[in-house]
């Protein structure tokens, strides 16, 4: 007889309900939000009672601090700074035109304005050191005098300096300098107890400023007059010295210089020296001497001289000829009358013989004065030569020696360049330093007070109420970084690496109550989950796994027994286990009793038809867990449950297993080698998320596969809209779950099928 035979039907069983469409975003004002925002907002309504006391009690310190607080008078005064200090004189001050035109000039007026050398300066104008009723004005009570005199108190020296160093202290703290922006005017303002007081010392403040700009003008022109008077000293004994080098040098050298010139950079400037004249001179006499023997040699080697320039130019020749030819012409006519032997004729004859021996004499001479001239320009020449080779010589070294001049002249005319510079300074120095004029002008003078200026209650409860924030911010940021436990069905997979196989709601009722309506919220949810739990594996749902968590009420036992019921109304028989020895609950759920169940089989009892008890829902039955044994471990450890498995699930469809907690104990990572994977069951907010690390840890060092986890317990009404994800149930719910895994609409035979 098989073991189903024995088994009673379900009674109660009810038909299977068309579920809902999956992926019905709830159109919510909340759903445009960013997620971000939505998770502040769950953080401010889960942490808002204390941050509604942090506020409260910021708010009411801010009220009692303000009405303690003594009344304070602020007087103000105005001045005016003007970038460029006013000249009298048309001589150019110490600073430059454009000194002041930069940015920092103005930044440099304000932090003088704040200045520790000021406010001693206005202490000390003021003798604050020696008056009480300043000290009061700032609730401050400083040492009295060791001594007296008259019945006034003497102070020390020591005594003194510390009293004024403490109300030095006491004015910075309290002035305070406010810049108009785009304009050259700032607000000087003093606050005290004492109305009296504050108008003094802001009044005091501008004059003092004034008058501590102004001492800074006299002591920087004189400053500068001392400087330039040394370093005039100075360079006056140089600038003699490189002139005298100058001269010196020249002298030794035999550089004797005939123009010098000085150039609008006020640089000396050598144009000639006498050496270069001379060559420059012999030069052009070389070159004279040299055209004229080159003349004189063309002249000697023309060939004869009968018909040179000289010879037809010379007058006595020229004269000659003449007269030799009237003779040759009266020569001619007696020929032709007479024979040569003609007395007239011969004597004809000889004269012109005696004029052409004293042409040939006279041309003669004409040559030999052609080589003396030659010989005259080429001795010339060479003279001049060796001149201009020797001067050339000279002027050569004289040009080496013209660098260290050069040298000597450059100092002498930069020392005399400073010593003109500073000199003229000095005199421009000595005409500006002699009139004094402020660019700081007064534009409102300080007034009495007559209405405290502080305390200001809206500006204290208002600071309050921000400070009350920051801190309320900053204490919500620590608690929610101290609670590690799972908000945000996100943080799963974030935290985990875990697959979400759902979320489920906190129950206003029973959970065994909402179970058997189908049309519930907690069966919605677990329907989600069973139809999320079909495509864990590749045969569709499980055949058998089991429902563990990291800690005890986290909800482990609800999710097996809603589990086990919904696959039930899917025509499907189920056998839930209660593998929970040391604490079992779920024959409490389903009306039964624990007088026997799985710690008799594993203790060896045969009775398997008779512990598996019928229960009122549809294709579900249980499985109790029976007395709790000495020591549930042991009888896990045997392979006694995993051949239970295998012959229940040869009666039934599904086996699903409600596991004891994971920390502390051993049970659930045996139970898991005898089933197909693990369903882990997170309740939101409360188990750290290091524990369930650690629990994972375990149930995977014994290769239990871990299909998913579910979130359970979740407070919509705390966390508003499911944390962001959006699922209409259809059903007239108003409100949404938070699966958000967008499968379409279909039955849930359909979605057993797929």
């Amino acid at each position: 007889m098989s073991l189903m035979q024995n088994l009673p039907t379900n009674s109660m069983a009810s038909d299977v309900p068309a579920e809902p469409g999956f992926g019905e975003l709830n159109q919510s004002d909340h759903s445009s939000l960013p997620p971000i925002l939505i998770q502040y907002w769950q953080a401010v309504i889960r942490w808002r009672f204390v941050i509604g006391g942090i506020i409260a009690a910021s708010v009411v310190i801010g009220l009692v601090a303000t009405l303690l607080m003594a009344p304070l008078y602020t007087s103000r005064s105005q001045i005016e700074i003007s970038r460029q200090q006013k000249n009298v004189t048309s001589v150019q001050g110490v600073e430059s035109e454009q000194a002041g035109r930069d940015i920092e000039f103005y930044a440099t007026q304000y932090a003088l304005l704040k200045a520790n050398s000021l406010a001693e300066r206005v202490a000390r104008k003021l003798n604050l050191a020696r008056r009480d009723e300043f000290f009061v004005a700032h609730g401050v009570t400083p040492k009295e005098a060791t001594q007296s005199r008259n019945g006034k108190p003497v102070f020390s020296a020591t005594e003194l300096k510390q009293r004024e160093k403490l109300a030095a202290g006491l004015l910075l703290h309290n002035i305070f300098i406010a810049p108009i922006r785009t304009s050259r005017l700032v607000d000087i303002g003093y606050t005290s107890r004492s109305p009296e007081i504050s108008k003094e010392i802001t009044h005091s403040w501008t004059q003092e400023f004034i008058g501590a700009s102004m001492d800074r003008q006299f002591a920087s022109t004189a400053d500068a007059r001392k400087f330039l008077e040394e370093r005039l000293a100075s360079l006056r004994v140089k600038l003699e010295q490189s002139e005298r080098d100058v001269v010196t040098y020249a002298s030794s050298r035999d550089i004797v210089t005939l123009d010098t010139i000085r150039n609008a950079d006020g640089k000396t400037q050598t144009q000639r020296t006498l050496a270069s004249s001379d060559l420059e001179a012999l030069n052009m006499a070389l070159i004279a001497a040299r055209a004229e023997r080159i003349a004189a040699e063309s002249r000697v080697g023309s060939g004869g001289a009968e018909n040179s320039p000289e010879v037809l130019s010379n007058s006595t020749i020229t004269s000659l000829r003449a007269k030799r030819a009237e003779a040759a012409a009266d020569y001619a006519r007696l020929m032709v009358q007479f024979e040569p032997g003609y007395p007239t004729a011969r004597a004809l004859k000889e004269q012109i013989d005696a004029f052409d021996a004293a042409i040939a004499r006279e041309t003669k001479r004409v040559a030999g004065s052609r080589q003396l001239n030659f010989d005259e320009a080429l001795q010339r020449e060479k003279e001049l030569d060796a001149k201009v080779t020797e001067l050339k010589s000279k002027l050569d070294q004289q040009q080496r020696d013209s660098i260290q001049f050069n040298i000597y002249q450059r100092e002498a005319d930069t020392n005399r360049e400073l010593y003109d510079a500073l000199l003229q300074r000095y005199k421009e120095i000595g005409v500006a330093g002699t009139v004094g004029a402020s660019n700081i002008v007064i534009v409102d003078q300080a007034e009495l007070p007559t209405s405290p200026s502080a305390p200001s209650l809206p500006i204290n409860l208002a600071i309050s109420l921000l400070i009350g924030g920051a801190i309320a911010a900053a204490t919500v940021f620590g608690l929610e970084q101290i609670d590690e436990g799972i908000r945000n069905p996100a943080d799963v997979n974030n935290l985990l690496k875990l697959p979400l196989l759902g979320n489920v709601p906190m129950s206003d009722e029973s959970p065994s109550v909402d179970l058997v309506d189908p049309k519930s919220h907690l069966s919605e949810a677990y329907f989600s989950i069973r139809s999320n739990l079909a495509f864990a594996t590749a045969h569709g749902l499980p055949k058998s796994f089991m429902v563990t968590s990291t800690q005890p009420s986290e909800g482990k036992s609800t999710s097996a027994l809603a589990l086990a019921t919904i696959i039930g109304r899917t025509d499907k028989k189920v056998l839930l286990i209660d593998a929970d020895m040391r604490s079992p609950s779920v024959h409490k759920m389903v009306g039964g009793n624990n007088e026997a169940g799985l710690s008799n089989l594993l203790a060896g009892e045969d009775r398997l038809a008779e512990l598996i008890k019928p229960t009122s829902m549809k294709g579900l039955w249980v499985l109790p867990a029976g007395p709790n044994p000495p020591s549930a471990a042991e009888l896990l450890s045997t392979d006694r449950l995993s051949n239970l498995v295998a012959l229940m699930l040869q009666q039934f469809d599904h086996v699903v297993i409600d596991s004891p907690p994971i920390l502390g104990l051993a049970d659930a990572p045996l139970l898991g080698r005898a089933v197909e994977g693990v369903v882990f069951v997170i309740e939101a907010e409360k188990a750290a998320t290091r524990s369930i690390r650690s629990s994972l840890e375990r149930l995977r060092m014994v290769n239990s596969h871990i299909y998913g986890a579910i979130v359970t317990k979740i407070d919509y009404r705390k966390h508003q809209y499911g944390y962001g994800y959006g699922y209409g149930y259809g059903y007239g719910y108003g409100y949404g779950y938070g699966y958000g895994y967008g499968y379409g609409k279909q039955s849930e035979n359909e979605a057993v099928a797929g």
